[in-house]
Formats: C-alpha cells, structure tokens, sequence
C-alpha cells in the first residue's frame, strides 16, 4: 500500500535537498539535486524547473522518475515512483512556488543564480520508505482544536471590528502567532489596506500596498496562499514599500504618514487570501522571526480561518443593511462654538483628507468621511446609516465588493488614533453619527 503523501510533508519544506533519478533516451541514468518539492494534493507534487539540464532533457524523453526526499525531523528517507505530467509558467501553483523558491534562495546565498521558469507537476504512482536508521518523531501540536474554538469564536461576532479583533485574538490564543495582520481589497485601485494589526509599534492602519507586490500582494493577485520559510529580500514587503516611494509624485507623500506595519527581520511569512464567493476581500497576514515558523498544517488551519472570515464579512455586510433599512431621524446636532476651527481639506483628485496640515487618509474612505462633513456642514446633520452610504452617489462605491463596513472602520480607527476633533461612533447595527468636539472649517481644493 502507497505511504499517503500527506504524512511526508515535512519532506518538501526545503530543508534537505531532494535527489531525483531520470533516464535519457538512450537508457543513461542521470542523479540530480532539486531545490524544491511542492505538495499539491493527495496524488500530484511539483518540482521546481529552473535550468534546462540533462534531468529537464530526460524527462521530456521519457516522463518516468524517482525521487528521494528525507525528512528534517526524523531522517527518514522516501522514495516516490513520478510521471511527468505538464509544465505551469503562471497561476498559483507558480506563484507559490516562485515564492517559496526566492525564500530558500535567500537562504542558501543563491538569489541570483535561483530562477524558477516553471513548475513540472507529476503523478505519484508510489511512496515507499527506505529503510535507515530514523530518530523518534517529537510529538506534534494538533492545530484542529484551536482551529475549532476560533471559528466557534468568529461565528458569534455581531460587527466587523469585533470580528477582526477575535480573528487576531484567536491567532495569538489558539494558533500563538503574536505578529499579524488584516489586509482588505480595494479591487477597482487593485491595493490593499491595512485595517487591523497586533504585535507591532505601529497599528499601521491605512497603510497601502498593491496586488502583486510581496508576499501580500501576490497572494491577493493569486488568490492562493504564500508562505515562505526563510528570510527573503525578493518578496519582502518593505521593498515593496520602497517601490512605492520611487513612484513619487504628490500623493506618494501620503505613503510616508502611515508605513506598512511589520517585522524588519521576518524569517517566516505566510499571507492567506480572504475569499467568499470567489471573490477577494482581503488578506490575513502572519509573520515570525523564527525560521519554517509555518508549515503545511499550519497553511491548512490558516486557509479554513481566512475561509471562515470571509464567509463571516459577507454575512455582516448583510446584516448591516437589513438593520438599517428605516433609520431613525435625528435631531440636528449641536455645533460647538469654542476652540479653533479644524481646517478640513479635501483634494478632489484622489479624495484625500488632511486635518489642519496633517494627512488623514484618502480613496472612498477619503470620500466618505467628506460627505459626511458636508452634510454636517449644510444641516448639521450627525445620525447616517451604512445603507445610505451605499446608496449616495457622492461617494461613488465600486458596484461590487464595495466594503463599506471596512472602509467605515478604516476611517474610524484613523481618526481614533489621530485623537481628531472628529470622530466616528457606533449607534446600533448599521448606524453610526459624527461626534464633533471643534468648529469645522471645510476647504475643497482640485
């Protein structure tokens, strides 16, 4: 009986290099090291194709192979009876592959001679172990329990700032991971913003950074996990920062005031996708200074989580509007008469917001924040409900995946932490009003 594949993966971590035995067409054999074994499924793993050599030669001649894997916990030894199936150049198996690559690259000083041109998926036919001395297998931490009591967790969450507080809470409580956190998609401008964070200096929250750069940014665009055990420059997200800075115009300024929380040192990253309905919301994001901190299982128990988590984000957006289908009417504020005025500013171009001189934020959550100021301005109005946001065309919401709620709490903990004289607080479901501490001065500029 095949040994499952499922049971070796500690084999394909990259730890210890991988043999692999071809024959060419002539019947010479040929014995090679590989970088790097991907697990895909039950019965298909991936080799890295970086060089066309005399393996990548004889598996276009005959697609037959062996290959030997040893695991870096036990030393036990594999051998795995392959077909050669196809090539992938692009996609998430590529993507992952082509990350992970960059990490063990780093690792070995290899980074510039490293390339991966494709990744070669194969059928196991066979798994056999070699016999050889092997040492005790050190009893492994079982991650469905956590996994259980998280979900459990999630799913009495009644808001989405409850709901991403538990999800960071569960990775520090149940899954011990103390750096995270949650990206959310802005599909139409193709970025992500940070929303939510724990174990870092700086919240970081309305930081950017664009689908396809870094670890985040690629998982987004792949819509697959990334995960990478070792340090790597190619896919950090700091260089992504700075690649945002070179872009320098006027608003790559903005970029300067809120930096993209994180380790400066991560020796392991995973960053998950937040996905419901085939659709990206966002992603979650872990990072450690502990080298192969993540490893298959825990990308299985992250994977359910972000899967969870985006089933939960759509079941509140829901609700949100269901709640607020008949707002309450509102008594007109009262608007404060002492202290300086707060010199609003708004640039039409990109909706960004400064306070006095001090950038605040920009996009539709720049835009949302401006409405509700005119609003305030025109009637003194305080009382609105999500529902009407979506619906007032002064804000110009995407069609689709819109993600007010995200974009409310994104505007809200800003302002939180600027201690503005204008603040964001929750009402009921749905419902929330401006609390405005200082005359309001509005400028709008082109």
């Amino acid at each position: 009986m095949m040994l499952p594949l499922e049971g070796i993966r500690d084999c394909f971590e990259g730890v210890i290099p991988a043999t692999m035995a071809t024959t060419g067409a002539d019947g010479a054999p040929n014995i090679a090291y590989l970088s790097q074994v991907h697990y895909v499924d039950g019965n298909h793993i991936a080799l890295s194709y970086q060089f066309f050599n005399k393996t990548r030669q004889n598996i276009l001649a005959r697609p037959q192979a062996r290959l030997q894997v040893t695991s870096p916990v036990t030393a036990a030894q594999y051998q795995l009876s392959l077909t050669f199936l196809r090539t992938e150049t692009s996609g998430p198996l590529f993507e992952n592959m082509k990350a992970r690559l960059a990490g063990i690259a780093s690792h070995t000083g290899m980074s510039n001679v490293f390339r991966l041109l494709g990744a070669d998926v194969y059928r196991v036919h066979d798994v056999v172990q070699v016999p050889s001395p092997v040492l005790p297998a050190p009893a492994r931490r079982n991650l469905l329990p956590g996994l259980r009591a998280a979900l459990d967790l999630l799913a009495c969450c009644t808001d989405l700032e409850t709901l991403l507080a538990a999800t960071l809470d569960c990775l520090r409580s149940h899954f011990h991971i103390d750096h995270a956190m949650v990206l959310m998609a802005d599909s139409a401008r193709e970025r992500l913003y940070t929303v939510a964070s724990c174990g870092y200096a700086q919240s970081g929250v309305g930081s950017e950074i664009p689908f396809g750069h870094g670890v985040i940014g690629v998982a987004a665009r792949e819509h697959t996990p990334i995960r990478i055990g070792h340090m790597t420059s190619e896919y950090g997200y700091s260089r992504a920062i700075r690649e945002n800075l070179r872009e320098s115009s006027s608003c790559a300024a903005i970029e300067h005031e809120i930096p993209l929380p994180g380790l400066t040192d991560p020796h392991s990253q995973i960053a998950v996708p937040v996905v419901a309905c085939q659709r990206l919301l966002g992603v979650l994001y872990m990072e450690s200074g502990q080298d192969l901190r993540f490893g298959y299982d825990e990308e299985d128990a992250l994977a359910s989580l972000a899967s969870h988590l985006g089933a939960m984000i759509c079941l509140l957006q829901g609700a949100a509007d269901d709640a607020a289908d008949t707002p309450a009417p509102a008594p007109p504020g009262e608007a404060p008469r002492h202290g300086a005025p707060l010199v609003v500013r708004h640039f039409a171009s990109n909706d960004s917001i400064f306070l006095d001189e001090d950038y605040l934020i920009k996009g539709v959550a720049g835009a949302i924040f401006w409405t509700l100021l005119r609003d305030y301005s025109a009637s003194r109005r305080v009382a609105f409900t999500n529902r009407e946001l979506r619906l007032d065309n002064r804000i110009r919401l995407p069609d689709l995946a819109d993600n007010l709620e995200a974009r409310l709490l994104l505007l809200s903990r800003r302002l939180l932490e600027r201690q503005a004289a204008v603040q964001l607080q929750k009402t009921g479901r749905g419902k929330f009003q401006l609390c405005v501490s200082r005359p309001v001065q509005l400028l709008e500029q082109a």
